[in-house]
């Protein structure tokens, strides 16, 4: 049994005044549960991949981790092969004219890696950065570790949770360092189209700043590209601009090649950045974990591994239409993609936050309340800007990944139970 002794000496402020982790303190909702065999605990929480991945990837590693070429250090940027191998992977998600070469590529340890990474390059302590709320708490929670303002742009339900580039703009100052966003959005799900993306790139260009979007959830979008910012004749007004000028990319292969335990991440940004993003990531990282980096090096795995990414993302998408068709009445979904649907419960007299709690506690259902994903004076900041909409306390994310289809039916006679439960 531990005791707490206290500490001797003074904690960094950053440290403590940055939230602590929201997944460990969901699940400890989930603990409180006491399941039966017809009834476990349903678990929609964390975004974590609802299949395993192909075997013929999971070979590859098995290859890889036994071999004792991948126990030394590789390159602070990654072993070259997968480099060079993603490049030419780049061109199959974003069109053979995506201006995208190995020397423009980072490998990290996870997307988070390549995010803080990032951000270390562009800003200061007292620096902003925009960031569109609901905000994946991870962005937040990295930039005050490192006493960088998360600067918030409010999105609404009516308008599926999109940010606006309009209100963007009115938000940049001297101090703004980048704008981040996360398409397909991690908590609402929300997809940015490519033109809303090229306007913020446009936004980005104007105004001498970053953009910095995160695709982790790329490969589970319905159209293709995602966006045009890698090819030369993307919408762009101005013609001459290059993406390597503005645009940052981040990538995670958590998701896509269902690897979340492996933690291998992407940094694609102008070499003259990586260059910094070098001495940042030797002092996070050193390198990223060799093995799943070696076996994916090999194109002609990746191309393999595509059919498995397509069936998925086809297989998530049905998912997504039975979790729509089958939730009571009386829920609203306020968007809806990638990995997540957002959707607002109908107690009005219950904070989203309770909710979850008790749903988890009393009925075995994990999830994520909206309030994981702002600040706590959200609501006050909003009626200040005159941003205030009804029930905004009430949203939830769902990880629509997480559970087969038959869970997600569970789930949602679960939330029917909710009426006599809660009502």
């Amino acid at each position: 049994m531990s005791v707490n002794i206290g500490l001797p000496f003074r904690l960094s402020r950053s440290v403590l005044s940055t939230i602590p982790p929201p997944i460990p303190r969901a699940y400890a909702w989930g603990e409180a549960y006491i399941p039966s065999p017809g009834r476990p605990l349903l678990d929609m929480s964390q975004g974590l991949p609802g299949s395993p991945p192909p075997d013929i990837l999971l070979e590859a590693l098995a290859k890889t981790s036994s071999s004792p070429l991948s126990s030394g250090y590789c390159h602070i940027l990654g072993e070259s092969k997968l480099r060079s191998t993603f490049a030419q992977e780049t061109k199959t998600v974003y069109g053979h004219n995506a201006d995208v070469t190995a020397e423009d590529i980072a490998i990290t340890s996870g997307c988070n890696m390549a995010f803080i990474a990032t951000v270390m390059c562009l800003a200061d302590a007292g620096d902003e950065v925009i960031l569109p709320v609901p905000w994946y708490f991870n962005h937040h929670m990295s930039l005050n570790l490192l006493s960088i303002k998360s600067v918030p742009l409010y999105t609404r339900s009516d308008s599926g949770f999109l940010p606006s580039p309009q209100e963007c703009k009115r938000l940049i100052t001297s101090k703004t360092k980048a704008i981040a966003l996360v398409t397909p959005n991690n908590p609402t799900g929300a997809i940015y189209s490519p033109a809303l993306i090229a306007e913020f790139a446009e936004l980005a260009r104007q105004n001498n700043i970053a953009l910095i979007v995160d695709e982790t959830y790329r490969d589970f979008v319905e159209h293709y590209p995602p966006h045009n910012l890698f090819s030369p004749q993307s919408e762009l007004s101005h013609q001459s601009w290059s993406w390597r000028s503005n645009f940052i990319h981040l990538f995670s292969f958590s998701k896509s090649y269902a690897i979340p335990g492996h933690r291998v991440g992407l940094v694609a940004a102008s070499p003259e950045l990586l260059q910094h993003v070098t001495t940042t990531l030797d002092c996070l990282q050193i390198c990223a974990p060799r093995p799943p980096q070696l076996a994916l090096a090999d194109p002609s795995l990746l191309s393999e591994i595509r059919v498995s990414i397509l069936k998925n993302a086809k297989d998530l998408k049905a998912r997504h239409e039975i979790f729509r068709n089958s939730l009571p009445s009386g829920w609203t979904i306020g968007s809806q993609g990638g990995y997540f649907a957002f959707v607002k419960h109908p107690f009005a007299n219950m904070t989203s936050l309770e909710f979850c709690q008790r749903l988890a506690q009393e009925l075995g259902v994990l999830v994520l309340p909206a309030q994981f994903f702002c600040d706590e004076q959200d609501e006050i900041q909003r009626r200040a800007l005159g941003l205030s909409e009804d029930g905004w306390d009430r949203w939830i994310r769902f990880s629509v990944a997480n559970v087969d289809d038959v869970k997600v039916l569970e789930v949602c006679e679960r939330l029917k139970e909710c009426q006599a439960h809660f009502g």
